[in-house]
């Protein structure tokens, strides 16, 4: 068994630790907010009447993830978002959420508004799906 590494010092391999790893703090005292994700699916109405295209309501026939995060007592400029493949990270100055997402997702073309009223964070992320016989497109 040998290890290829360009350092012969290190101890591991950067493909080996887990993406998102770097932000967990289990010493950081800030609460965990409250947090919903759904699944959003465009069809159209060759799917609602004729079952055309084979997509059915699980989500593996989703194309994005919305991840619904309430943040009472916040403003919008508090809010520090990172959005990774597989890792969301929230930090404001009183709640943390590190949240290791279902899956991978297209971190360059998310949408997150805040909605002030209901003091509520509303991620959108496109899911990056290898392509098969339901993700064709």
């Amino acid at each position: 068994f040998q290890v290829k590494s360009e350092n012969r010092k290190t101890i591991w391999n950067t493909e080996e630790v887990p993406e998102g790893s770097e932000f967990d703090d289990t010493w950081d005292p800030r609460e965990q907010p409250e947090y919903e994700i759904l699944f959003k699916q465009c069809v159209g109405t060759e799917d609602v009447f004729f079952g055309m295209s084979g997509k059915d309501p699980s989500t593996a026939c989703c194309e994005d993830i919305v991840i619904k995060i309430k943040l009472p007592e916040t403003k919008y400029s508090d809010i520090t978002l990172d959005i990774q493949d597989k890792v969301l990270d929230l930090r404001t100055p009183k709640k943390k959420l590190l949240l290791h997402l279902p899956y991978p997702v297209n971190s360059k073309e998310g949408r997150a508004r805040f909605l002030s009223e209901e003091e509520i964070l509303e991620v959108t992320l496109r899911v990056s799906r290898k392509f098969d016989f339901i993700n064709f497109a």
